[in-house]
């Protein structure tokens, strides 16, 4: 594994966006190293994931990177947000550090190269792992419902699961499909868009700005939806007290260290509702292995990262991974 304490001052030397563009070309090459990360597997909709470490949607979005991601140790990734057509996004800067809060702010809009391009990307993969594709819908789209459909329809065949993506802060509109109507909207097609094929494992993943009554409508659905896990949580728009970053202010989902205890105590309120029925997948601030033990007690069966790889780097895996298989043991 290549020493990230010395590459890091680079890398933050220069605009976060191309920073983050130069490490997936690097993990592209094979240039992070390779890695096994220690079990325990873990089952979860179904899917026998190496250990119970993924890597959040949104780091490596068109699905460039997935072989060389696999080979650091993850037991499982999830690429994308993927939408129908490519959107190049919103205009940069779109990406802000807040370094001295352990922090980024991103507004990206859910650009992507379109479903079909990162169709082209996961065919050409060859390492053994558990891969997953982010769902999205176009900013423009008249039909949101459609663009879900539309993407699992072309990626379904090519990925263990897909996660459905209604809490993205940076797409107009799109948390309102959180309620119970369009939840059983979406669900429905997507259930109907696999009929007579292999069906693919889907995943809800959820903002971690819901209040109680939202958490509720949800918990009350979500037998009938057929979903296989949920991922809490997407990053927030709230801006907890005491952020020190000069860019603190900048309009975007918030994700890092001061998202982990609003994101917690949303996957805790879940884990109380749902009672074991649907499996869960803590995100949101891990930043450590104390981080990520902290999902497992709040009712987490595995985690993902991303933010955190950003100030800690690929050591945080295995760290990660550690920590779970001590605290099972």
């Amino acid at each position: 594994m290549f020493p990230y304490p010395i590459v890091r001052p680079l890398l933050f030397a220069l605009d976060a966006e191309r920073a983050h563009r130069l490490t997936l070309g690097a993990i592209r090459l094979g240039l992070a190293g390779r890695v096994r990360a220690p079990g325990p597997p873990v089952r979860i909709g179904g899917l026998t994931l190496a250990n119970p470490v993924g890597l959040a949607a949104g780091f490596d979005k068109d699905a460039e990177a997935v072989d060389g991601l696999l080979r650091m140790g993850f037991g499982f990734i999830e690429v994308g947000g993927v939408t129908p057509r490519p959107q190049p996004g919103n205009k940069r800067p779109r990406v802000f550090r807040l370094a001295e809060d352990r922090a980024v702010i991103n507004r990206y809009g859910l650009n992507s190269a379109g479903a079909e391009a990162v169709a082209r990307n996961l065919e050409k993969r060859r390492a053994v792992g558990v891969v997953g594709v982010n769902l999205g819908a176009n900013k423009e789209s008249e039909d949101r419902i459609g663009d879900y459909a539309e993407c699992l329809t072309v990626l379904g065949g090519l990925a263990d699961f897909a996660t459905v993506n209604v809490s993205s802060p940076n797409t107009p509109g799109l948390r309102a499909l959180q309620g119970k109507a369009a939840l059983t909207g979406i669900f429905d097609r997507l259930h109907r868009a696999q009929s007579g094929g292999r069906a693919t494992p889907l995943f809800l993943k959820l903002a971690p700005d819901l209040t109680a009554g939202d958490m509720d409508d949800i918990a009350e659905v979500i037998d009938d939806l057929g979903v296989a896990a949920l991922v809490i949580s997407n990053t927030t728009v709230a801006r907890p007290e005491g952020l020190r970053g000069a860019n603190a202010g900048e309009a975007g989902g918030l994700s890092g260290a001061p998202l982990m205890p609003l994101s917690t105590a949303v996957l805790r309120a879940f884990h109380e509702r749902l009672e074991g029925r649907v499996p869960l997948i803590g995100v949101g601030g891990i930043l450590s292995g104390d981080d990520a033990v902290a999902k497992l007690e709040a009712g987490a069966s595995a985690v993902q990262v991303y933010t955190g790889l950003i100030y800690r780097g690929p050591a945080l895996i295995g760290e990660c991974a550690e920590a779970i298989a001590a605290h099972r043991s």
